[in-house]
C-alpha cells in the first residue's frame, strides 16, 4: 500500500493474465445489470488486467498481453461504487467506468474465465479501501484533541516508597503437641468414659501382703469369689408371686 509520503509511487495490487472486454448496451432503467444481455461468446477485446494503487485511488488497467500497451483504465476512488459494479447473475463479470486523459468516460463489461481470478480482483479492491478507511480514522484521531483525563502515577513531593528485598520471613506453623508422649484417645461410642486401669480390681492383680501366710491368701481368694457371686434370679421370684396371685383368686 502506498503511504501519504509515497503517494506519487504506484503499487501493484493484483495482476491477472487474461480478461475479456465486452460492449454493453446502455442502461435503460435502474434495474440490475445482467451479464446474460452481453455477447459472452464473442468478446470485443482480450488482454491482461493490472490493478494498481497510487495513494488512495486504485486503477484498473487493461493492457495488451504482449506489448503491455494500455488499452483502457478505470480510476476507482471507492468500492463498491459507480467505477466498479457487479452484475446480478454472475460473480465473474463486472462493469467498469473507464476514463481517458481528457476526462471522457464510458461503461464497458469485463469478465474472467476463472472464478478464482474474479475473487482475487474483488478481494484486492476491498483490502485497498479498507486500508484507506483505516488511514482516515488515524488522521482524525491525531487531529482531534485528547479530552480524556490523564492518570498521574508520579510521586508527590516528599513521598517515598520502601522496598524490602530478601528480608521476607516465613511464619512457622507447627502443630500443637500434647504434654505427654501419647495423645488423648477419643471417647467410646456410648459417650461414657471407661475407668482408668488403676481403678479396676482383678484377681490377677491381687498381691499377698509381705510376710503373710497361705491362710490369708486363701481368705482373700474366698472373699473375692463371695463378692463375685451372681445375685438371685428375680425372674423365679416374680414367677412364684404370679402363681400365688392366681391361686388366691381361684380360691
Amino acid at each position: 500500500m502506498a503511504t501519504e509520503g509515497q503517494s506519487e509511487y504506484e503499487s501493484i495490487l493484483c495482476v491477472k493474465p487474461e480478461v475479456n472486454v465486452y460492449r454493453i448496451p446502455p442502461r435503460a432503467s435502474n434495474r440490475a445489470i445482467r451479464a446474460a444481455d452481453w455477447k459472452l461468446d464473442a468478446p470485443d477485446w482480450t488482454g491482461r488486467m493490472r490493478l494498481t494503487a497510487r495513494g488512495k485511488v486504485a486503477y484498473v488497467k487493461l493492457e495488451d498481453k504482449a506489448s503491455g500497451e494500455l488499452f483502457a483504465q478505470a480510476p476507482v476512488d471507492e468500492f463498491p461504487g459507480i467505477a466498479v459494479e457487479t452484475v446480478s447473475d454472475s460473480s465473474r463479470y463486472f462493469v467498469l467506468r473507464i476514463q481517458d486523459d481528457n476526462g471522457r468516460s464510458a461503461f464497458i463489461g469485463i469478465g474472467f474465465g476463472d472464478r478464482g481470478d474474479a475473487f482475487d480482483f474483488n478481494v484486492a479492491l476491498q483490502d485497498h479501501f479498507k486500508w484507506v478507511k483505516q488511514e482516515d480514522e488515524l488522521k482524525k484521531q491525531a487531529q482531534a484533541p485528547d479530552l480524556t483525563p490523564k492518570l498521574d502515577l508520579g510521586f508527590k513531593e516528599g513521598q517515598t516508597i520502601t522496598l524490602n528485598i530478601g528480608q521476607s520471613k516465613k511464619k512457622d506453623r507447627s502443630r500443637p503437641q500434647s504434654s505427654g508422649g501419647f495423645g488423648l484417645l477419643p471417647p467410646p461410642p456410648g459417650g461414657k468414659l471407661a475407668p482408668p486401669p488403676s481403678a479396676r480390681s482383678t484377681n490377677h492383680n491381687t498381691q499377698p501382703p509381705a510376710g503373710g501366710s497361705d491362710t490369708g491368701v486363701l481368705l482373700d481368694f474366698d472373699s473375692s469369689n463371695f463378692n463375685s457371686a451372681a445375685p438371685s434370679n428375680p425372674t423365679t421370684t416374680a414367677g412364684s408371686d404370679l402363681w400365688g396371685d392366681f391361686d388366691s383368686v381361684s380360691k
